[in-house]
């Protein structure tokens, strides 16, 4: 199954996701942050600026581009692989 994501209000797939994929997701969740009922949405905004920063240092072009492992562990930082929930 292919996971997406909104960039910038378009649908993309998340191994598609380039660096100024990234930046332009992390600038305009930032700019959201602090502000009413988006007021948690500053932790994803970092979330997005690591995985440009990680895009950058691993000169990767795109996600998919990336060690799976790394991927993975992104995914679930940004929610776009949910999170496993403890059984209560």
């Amino acid at each position: 199954m292919v996971r997406t994501v909104s960039i910038a209000g378009n649908d993309k797939a998340f191994g598609e996701v380039t660096l100024d994929d990234a930046r332009t997701q992390a600038a305009e969740l930032k700019a959201l942050s602090g502000w009413g009922p988006m007021a948690k949405v500053g932790s994803v905004a970092r979330g997005w600026t690591e995985l440009a920063s990680t895009l950058d240092k691993h000169d990767a072009a795109t996600v998919a581009d990336l060690d799976a492992a790394i991927v993975l562990r992104v995914a679930r930082e940004l929610w776009v692989i949910p999170p496993e929930r403890a059984m209560v």
